[in-house]
């Protein structure tokens, strides 16, 4: 069974990975109006990515005995000055959405709810990796400056960009 302060702070964070779903889907549709299909197709996917992490909340908060609450969602920033803007939003958010699964962390540690910190260990794994994608795309976006031939090789090539972290890498860093 989830606490009730559990179960409120993961319908917290459903409703931050829906706008998470919501930010990658308005940068889709910006770099999509912009010419920019690979870029788009990249967030495209992300936003899908993030949907199923919100359906996984949904699921476990559901399956735990408590009841998923699905609420409005603050509309996202659809404009951006720059493409490398936009990239320099999205790890700003990613570094959010961090902050926030590690208060859940957090939270489930001084509940002793084990279960719930067994099952945020795969979100704070993923943080991981979608903060090195985002520093990855960004330490790309500064070597191309302002070469449109890099921008459109970048654009070419993002949707086969992979990041490994150390998270996710078993023996990584030793």
């Amino acid at each position: 069974m989830l606490s009730k302060s559990i179960e409120a702070a993961l319908n917290k964070q459903i409703r931050i990975e829906a706008e998470s779903s919501q930010v990658y889907l308005a940068m889709a549709v910006w770099a999509e109006v912009k010419g920019l299909e690979g870029i788009s197709n990249f967030m495209y996917d992300q936003s899908d990515e993030e949907r199923e992490h919100m359906l996984k909340l949904v699921k476990f908060i559901n399956e735990r005995g408590g009841h998923a609450q699905i609420s409005e969602l603050n509309a996202p920033n659809v404009t951006f000055t720059s493409f490398k803007e936009m990239f320099e939003k999205l790890l700003e958010h990613e570094v959010f959405v961090s902050e926030s699964i590690n208060e859940l962390v957090h939270i489930s540690l001084e509940e002793r709810d084990y279960a719930t910190h067994n099952f945020l260990q795969w979100y704070v794994a993923e943080q991981i990796e979608e903060e090195a994608m985002a520093r990855t795309i960004l330490d790309k976006i500064n070597m191309i400056g302002d070469d449109k031939g890099g921008l459109y090789l970048f654009d070419r090539d993002i949707q086969q960009l992979t990041v490994s972290s150390a998270a996710q890498t078993p023996g990584a860093g030793i």
